[in-house]
């Protein structure tokens, strides 16, 4: 193998911009935001090199201003899910066969495309889409899904480069990574444009060719996410896009032969679902399916009594609050130590208070709307139950409107039991609840957060206490995929923070890593012996 062959650029994480008043990218992101609320386009479906129209349209509007059409796009049926199948598979010898680093080529000239003149038009499609403010956006649609593309590829060449070993004299041991034989199903979120463009785009990288579903209202990104990917020179039925009822894609896809994987992030009960008919339909496939899935989470900070208040306190309400609680990380179960409960309460008030809310256009709100209607009803039940029972105190906020958008209050709740219902279950959504503990029970709260809740994403400790944080660590060690000390329990980095978590909320196959790209292959281990016996005795047989 020659020297320097598996080099590639060194990935760095991309500079966050900070959209500052008089700056050169605000002034940018707002012109793409004003053109983008300009037009209404109509969003095809990509299937092999064609693009898509149906009869049957969908509309897509900015959860702040329901009222008002962004675009429409074209919905497909079980027919639309076949065509893509079939052109996946027309298109996979050709795109294995794709030496490794021209593969690479193509989602690092797309990092680059996005670095620079799609930034502004990716992030005001996720600001507009998903209700996103320009931070927000700014760390997701763009650094976040360039960092997974670029440092994918040096997973990539670090994975191709891993060899046996030792070779005895006379032979050669050698490895390939193959593709997985078949297709790979990319189901992606409205939350995260990163994470629905790196779904299939980690996958395709390792030379699969995959099923693109992304969530109906993340279609406006996920169509510059398409566009992005064909400019960088992703050949036709690599990635091929539709929009279709969940349920009909699951029927088309689960049945083929020909399924090889799914990459998954959503709901837990959808992808408990979904591994329950896979196992359902196994004797149907070629080969076992890989299954991979970030799923759901119940995430909690926990301050100890030797805490700095003002530090948990906006560690609290960043990880709460921060595009209103729709991140899988997002802390929504906090234990505060007695004995510092009304000095962060203080904190948390004072900066609740300047809390402003709204839409994502006007760039001095914070916080804004929640990503449809279906979610804000089920949030503004949750809050009318506990606004009811006389064991809840609000403690902040719990008024909502949906005239104008889906606009929730974010909310912080306080209770008695560890164990009431917005302790316990995943709401999604800006509403926080807190239970305080006495500083004298630290070892039983431990036993409470990591029995509380099925699922295991993310979690933290805030604390001066070195003793404690070690105690904590030790205790939740199962309980959080991605620990942190003395920080929010949200926004993990590629390359610093691989990203999943176990129990309930997945296969923690940790995004942003090669962990994750090791599920993408296949190996095949060869020996080639260059002076083959010929003789089929043993030594041990010659007679005394």
């Amino acid at each position: 193998m020659l020297k320097g062959f598996f080099n590639v650029p060194a990935p760095v994480n991309e500079p966050i911009f900070g959209y500052a008043p008089g700056s050169k990218e605000r002034e940018l992101l707002k012109a793409a935001l004003a053109d983008a609320r300009a037009k209404q386009p109509d969003i095809p479906m990509y299937i092999g090199g064609e693009e898509i129209y149906t009869e049957t349209k969908g509309k897509v509007v900015p959860p702040h201003d329901h009222q008002h059409i962004l675009a429409t796009y074209n919905i497909g049926n079980k027919s639309h899910v076949q065509q893509c199948i079939d052109a996946a598979l027309a298109a996979k010898s050709d795109w294995e066969n794709l030496p490794w680093e021209h593969r690479a080529a193509i989602f690092l000239k797309a990092a680059e495309l996005i670095s620079g003149p799609y930034r502004y038009k990716l992030n005001a499609a996720t600001m507009l889409g998903q209700s996103k403010n320009a931070y927000q956006a700014e760390i997701d649609a763009a650094c976040e899904l360039i960092d997974f593309l670029r440092f994918n590829v040096s997973y990539m060449a670090d994975i191709y480069k891993q060899q046996p070993p030792v070779s005895p004299k006379g032979a050669w041991n050698r490895v390939e990574q193959r593709p997985l034989e078949g297709f790979v199903f990319a189901l992606t979120p409205f939350n995260f444009t990163a994470i629905a463009a790196n779904l299939p785009a980690s996958v395709a990288m390792m030379g699969n060719v995959v099923v693109w579903k992304p969530a109906d209202t993340q279609i406006f990104a996920a169509n510059v996410l398409m566009q992005i990917f064909k400019e960088a020179g992703l050949p036709d039925g690599v990635i091929n896009l539709v929009y279709v009822d969940g349920p009909e894609a699951g029927e088309v896809i689960f049945n083929s032969p020909d399924f090889a994987g799914i990459h998954f992030t959503g709901s837990t009960a959808v992808f408990q679902n979904i591994w329950k008919t896979i196992g359902t339909n196994i004797h149907k496939y070629k080969t076992y399916p890989r299954i991979v899935g970030e799923t759901g989470g119940k995430d909690f900070i926990l301050v100890h009594g030797s805490a700095d208040a003002e530090v948990s306190s906006t560690a609290i309400l960043r990880g709460a609050f921060e595009y209103q609680g729709q991140k899988c990380s997002a802390a929504s179960r906090v234990y505060i130590a007695k004995s510092l409960w009304q000095a962060i309460k203080d904190f948390m008030l004072r900066d609740l208070a300047t809390f402003k809310m709204g839409g994502t256009e006007d760039f001095s709100n914070f916080i804004n709307a929640v990503i449809d209607e279906r979610s804000f009803d089920k949030l503004a039940k949750y809050i009318d139950a506990a606004k009811a029972d006389d064991s809840v105190e609000v403690v902040a906020g719990g008024n909502y409107d949906k005239s104008k958008g889906y606009f929730i209050e974010p909310t912080v709740l306080l209770v008695k039991d560890p164990k009431y219902t917005t302790m316990c279950e995943e709401l999604f959504g800006p509403v926080l609840t807190i239970y305080v503990y006495e500083d004298t029970e630290f070892d039983a709260i431990l036993e409470v957060i990591d029995t509380t809740s099925i699922y295991a994403l993310t979690g933290a400790v805030i604390a001066q206490d070195r003793y404690a944080i070690d105690k904590a660590s030790q205790a939740l060690r199962n309980a959080a995929g991605n620990f942190y000390i003395n920080d929010k329990c949200t926004g993990a980095v590629v390359g610093q923070q691989p990203f999943g978590g176990a129990r309930g909320s997945g296969t923690n196959d940790k995004a942003g890593s090669m962990i994750n790209l090791l599920r993408w292959v296949s190996p095949r281990t060869i020996k080639e012996t260059f002076d083959p016996p010929k003789d089929y005795r043993y030594p041990f047989l010659g007679e005394d």
